[in-house]
């Protein structure tokens, strides 16, 4: 099933984007913050909300995680 149609699969995606997003630009920051508008400014702003939420990101990572050790 699509992760577009399955809502649980959905928010992991987003939330891998978002870690993975941080993540780059905390190794590469110029690779992310070149391209602040289009399409890929979505990548700089998954960026931005990893750095600036990152408590919230990380619970809702391990929420995440719990979930799906469970319904498996």
């Amino acid at each position: 099933m699509s992760a577009l149609f399955n809502f649980q699969s959905l928010l992991l995606v987003i939330l891998l984007a978002i870690c993975t997003c941080t993540y780059i630009r905390a190794v590469a920051p110029r690779l992310v913050d070149r391209n602040k508008e289009g399409f890929l400014g979505l990548f700089f702003m998954a960026a931005r909300i990893g750095e600036r939420l990152s408590p919230y990101v990380a619970l809702a990572c391990i929420s995440m995680a719990v979930s799906l050790l469970i319904a498996q």
